[in-house]
């Protein structure tokens, strides 16, 4: 995985690419749709297409992709040469999991977001009590022959997970979205992913906002120090990383935010200092017992 230099183009920062293993190029910073009405999504990805967002990360399970779609078509990102420049992401319920299930939800999915391909089609959860990944990700990569999909990733899969998967496909996944925040890095699982060449993207990379007060202060005093919030020194540890995060929000002023990550940088005490808030809380759900239905 490599990345590329970050560049202003106008008033619109480009945000550098995580180059994958299958070759194609993801925006290293997206905006996630978690936890938005499907009427109120509309605006939000419409303002974040403005400030310079690239990269929208959906789900079937956020119950908001037709309000994705409208956006994508009023602002005409869904079609011709500046849908070139989008990468768009959705992820497959995980009620709907198994071959032909897949396929017919995938088919309800891009009709939704309007789209005549996804960039990523993604596994949401492991479910192992119930595990389909193996023939699912057949149907996946039936998809991805068709050119109906340009790569295939999954959520929220632990290294045993990730092992079964290619044991049954012969295939690893080129990105794994995991919950990973100063708080909760999941060392074992991202080095996991680094030897096998899978890239990781982190959803809840600020915990939610919880990890904004991490270490007694730790975070807030870096942030100062460099005159920006610390939610933004948060983002850039994970720039740093090289890791992929799709920051939620509603509001214009902290989209823009959120993407304003590339005029400072951390200084290695600083950056070890993050490193040493790791603990052993999650914000979110365990893999091994939730799904996403």
């Amino acid at each position: 995985m490599t990345m590329s230099a970050e560049e202003t183009v106008g008033s619109v920062t480009k945000i550098p690419d995580i180059t994958l293993s299958d070759g194609n190029k993801i925006p290293q910073i997206g905006l996630g749709m978690l936890r938005i009405d499907d009427d109120e999504v509309t605006d939000v990805v419409k303002s974040g297409l403005e400030v310079g967002y690239r990269h929208i990360d959906a789900a079937a399970g956020y119950n908001n992709e037709p309000g994705v779609g409208r956006a994508l078509t009023e602002t005409g990102f869904n079609t011709g040469e500046q849908r070139k420049t989008l990468w768009v992401t959705t992820k497959l319920k995980d009620s709907e999991q198994g071959y032909d299930n897949a396929l017919k939800a995938f088919d309800r999915q891009i009709n939704d977001l309007r789209l005549d391909y996804i960039d990523m089609y993604m596994l949401h959860w492991p479910t192992p009590f119930n595990w389909r990944s193996g023939e699912t990700w057949k149907a996946l990569v039936k998809l991805r022959d068709e050119g109906r999909v340009r790569t295939l990733g999954v959520c929220n899969f632990l290294p045993e997970h990730l092992e079964r998967l290619h044991q049954e496909t012969g295939e690893w996944p080129t990105i794994n979205q995991i919950e990973l925040h100063p708080t909760w890095q999941q060392r074992e699982v991202v080095d996991f992913c680094r030897e096998h060449g899978i890239a990781v993207e982190a959803y809840s990379p600020i915990a939610r906002g919880a990890d904004l007060d991490a270490g007694d202060g730790t975070i807030a005093r870096i942030a100062q120090a460099h005159g920006i919030s610390p939610a933004q020194a948060i983002l850039r540890w994970h720039i740093e990383n090289g890791t992929i995060i799709i920051p939620k929000s509603v509001h214009t002023v902290r989209q823009r935010e959120n993407l304003d990550l590339f005029g400072f940088s951390l200084n290695p005490a600083e950056h070890a200092e993050i490193d040493a808030l790791d603990g052993p809380t999650r914000a979110g759900h365990d893999p091994m017992t939730f799904t996403y239905a």
